[in-house]
């Protein structure tokens, strides 16, 4: 690229939102790349760096061509047929081709296609400077920014995330000359607005990230998250204690600082007494401050802020950091001290007034369902039933306390604390926290079984009630969450070896809710076309479909641990009514598809399969009928069905016994006289008893393996 230099373009801005930064920097960065690209433009897009700050957006990118090459221009116009009238003279329509292409009729070729002969226009029109495109790709790049709430200021027709205050835009040493927001583009950009107030010239696209280094101001997000990290660990071992940065804190600090500095602060020890789990809710989300905490784990009386400044007096900082945290633990000590003047039982009560879902009742209503549900549960795993009825009586409870309604992030949370308070079973306060997971991807189930319990019953309720109403997610809008909890279920029964029927607890779960919720959610028979389904019929309807969507969310599960989509689709194909046996059956599928014997039984399976599908479709059902030693006419066949015949024994044994693996070794042994039978035998001969009795075999065959899989999908 001859005469190539770097590109830099910058947006200066009011502050911008910190969580959303990141988004925005990396959307500019990619519509440039991307305009860059459409326009044809020689650059060195693979080594194109975003940067942003509070107050800019910005690109570079290196080696950017001066201009975009030469573009060959070609125009079909009409068929020659069309263009031409009986006399072969130029038809209007050929005329208003050549003249919209700015040439005469006798300008234009001829191309020969499938279709026939077309007339053409072809030519060649020079690419255009850098210079005159660069402004457009750079405003139709900003346009289209993910900007959930733009706004407007001054008298301007236009809106934009946050006031837009200068532009630079610079081509090697050159100033890119462009008006984009009523802001003339020049070299002049703006460094930290206390340390550097002055305007910074940058010499060239090269120079302008140390020229803000210099002002205070790091521009590169990746070198303000570690001089963040540093900064913090700096005074959290003068402090003695280790930090708890958070990735989603430090990008938020980040995104909130040109020039991070960390400031060691503490509070009063007597608001150690409130539970931990407040006071850092309260300082990361609030207030955005680092807690400390000791050697034992346990949280201290120190925090750090990161200010914005390199102050000369930080004391003074220090001091504004721990006069504003100090009401809000105020707060939350007040909120914990009244919350436990009251045992948790006594805000069931309140729980009879607070809406769940109008036709599903209230959160009183939705706890009652879910404590049958986990009694149910309990019987079937092992757990004591009584403990969890009162788990799922007082699941809901902290609901009602002040600090849940100051801090909905710490539902659950103190539900267990208020229960360990009042005298509560141990495992039934911890499970009042633990049902809640996984919280989020990547999050672990939960670890005691009266968690998990309960976790299965809110979940099940939960999935049933929305469906049943007709609230079921729908593309990417899903307000209850409800991928979110059928991936938490089947994470819990699999990861936590509950091996229960999950299709007949969605039918427990349907059966528990009224009738209105029902009713709510039918549909069909509205328009006059269907006849409505009864209670019965809707509730085995829903049962069918919520199996389904569980299954569904496995497929996202299995991928993440490198299960291919066919052995997935193989297990899914026989709906084993435990996840807890589907993951047994997968697992066994994959051995099975690692075996040499495998690709030839997979052949055979969708043979067969194609074989009994076609004699389906005649209406003859070779699944119904029994195998005859007598209509044997080959070695073939006898041998298969011998082979057949002991496999079926000893894989049976195994399936019974839940291991599939074993069954399915078993029955891979099948390959030698399946590949003989179908070399040597003609399924489809003439005579139909003798073809009955081979379709009977195959059959049987296919059953064997549809006992643990349809490997005819692999």
């Amino acid at each position: 690229m001859s005469e190539a230099r770097s590109l830099l373009i910058e947006l200066g801005t009011e502050e911008l939102p910190p969580k959303a930064l990141d988004a925005l920097s990396e959307a500019f960065a990619q519509g440039v790349v991307q305009g860059l690209k459409q326009q044809g433009i020689e650059a060195d897009l693979a080594h194109a760096h975003r940067y942003c700050s509070p107050r800019r957006l910005a690109v570079h990118i290196p080696a950017v061509a001066p201009m975009q090459p030469d573009q060959a221009i070609e125009r079909r116009g009409p068929a020659v047929k069309a263009g031409l009238d009986a006399d072969g003279q130029p038809t209007r329509a050929l005329q208003g081709f050549a003249g919209s292409c700015g040439v005469g009729v006798d300008a234009l070729e001829t191309i020969e296609t499938d279709k026939g002969a077309w007339y053409v226009y072809r030519a060649v029109q020079p690419g255009k400077a850098l210079a005159e495109l660069l402004p457009d790709i750079v405003a139709a790049s900003l346009k289209q920014l993910p900007i959930p709430r733009p706004m407007r200021w001054a008298d301007h027709d236009y809106a934009f995330v946050r006031p837009a205050h200068w532009l630079v835009m610079l081509h090697g040493a050159d100033v890119i000359d462009a008006e984009i927001m009523e802001l003339r583009s020049g070299r002049q950009t703006r460094g930290h607005r206390f340390h550097h107030p002055a305007p910074v010239h940058v010499a060239d696209a090269d120079a302008w990230l140390d020229a803000l280094r210099e002002a205070k101001v790091l521009a590169d997000p990746a070198e303000r998250r570690q001089r963040v990290r540093d900064e913090v660990a700096r005074v959290a071992a003068d402090l003695g204690g280790t930090p708890r940065l958070s990735d989603a804190l430090l990008d938020e600090i980040a995104n909130l600082t040109e020039w991070p500095v960390a400031i060691a602060c503490a509070f009063e020890p007597e608001f150690l007494a409130v539970p931990p789990e407040a006071l850092v809710t309260t300082m990361e989300t609030n207030q955005k401050f680092v807690p400390v905490f000791g050697a034992d784990g346990k949280l201290v009386e120190r925090f750090i802020g990161v200010a914005n400044i390199a102050s000369n007096d930080p004391a003074e900082i220090r001091k504004g950091y721990e006069r504003v945290i100090r009401p809000r633990f105020a707060d939350a000590k007040f909120f914990y001290d009244e919350d436990l003047k009251t045992p948790l039982s006594g805000y069931q009560e309140a729980l009879k007034h607070v809406t769940y879902q109008q036709a599903l009742g209230s959160v009183w209503d939705k706890s009652v369902r879910v404590a049958e549900l986990a009694r149910v549960i309990a019987n079937r795993v092992g757990v004591d039933a009584g403990q969890a009825t009162l788990a799922a009586a007082l699941s809901k409870c902290d609901l009602m306390t002040r600090m849940v309604g100051e801090f909905p992030e710490l539902q659950g949370v103190m539900g267990r604390y208020y229960a360990t308070a009042h005298g509560e079973p141990e495992t039934v306060a911890d499970a009042l926290d633990a049902f809640y997971q996984p919280r989020h991807a990547g999050d672990a189930i939960a670890a005691q079984p009266l968690a998990r319990v309960l976790a299965v019953a809110e979940r099940l309720d939960t999935l049933a009630g929305i469906f049943a109403v007709g609230m079921k997610p729908s593309g990417n809008k899903d307000p209850f969450a409800l991928r979110r909890a059928a991936l938490g279920l089947a994470r819990t029964l699999i990861e936590g070896a509950m091996d229960i029927d999950l299709k007949a607890a969605l039918t427990e779960a349907l059966q528990l809710l009224p009738d209105a919720a029902l009713a709510a959610g039918m549909k069909a028979g509205k328009d006059g076309k269907k006849p409505a389904l009864d209670a019965g019929a809707r509730r085995t309807a829903l049962g069918r479909e919520l199996y389904a969507f569980v299954l569904d969310r496995l497929r996202g599960y299995y991928a993440d641990q490198d299960v291919s989509t066919d052995i997935f689709e193989a297990v899914a194909a026989v709906a084993p009514s435990s996840l807890v046996d589907f993951d047994r059956r997968l697992r066994a599928v994959v051995d099975f598809a690692g075996r040499p014997q495998a690709a030839s039984l997979t052949a055979a399976n969708k043979r067969v399969g194609n074989l009994l599908r076609k004699q389906a479709e005649e209406g003859a059902d070779a699944a119904s009928l029994k195998i005859d030693p007598d209509r044997f006419e080959d070695d073939a066949e006898r041998e298969l069905a011998a082979a057949l015949e002991a496999a079926s024994s000893e894989s049976a044994q195994c399936i019974e016994a839940g291991d599939y693996a074993a069954a399915l070794a078993r029955l891979a042994a099948l390959q030698a006289p399946v590949d003989r039978f179908f070399d040597e035998i003609l399924v489809m001969t003439e005579d139909a008893d003798v073809r009955a009795n081979r379709l009977a075999l195959l059959a049987h065959l296919q059953n064997r393996f549809l006992a643990i899989a349809d490997i005819a999908r692999l």
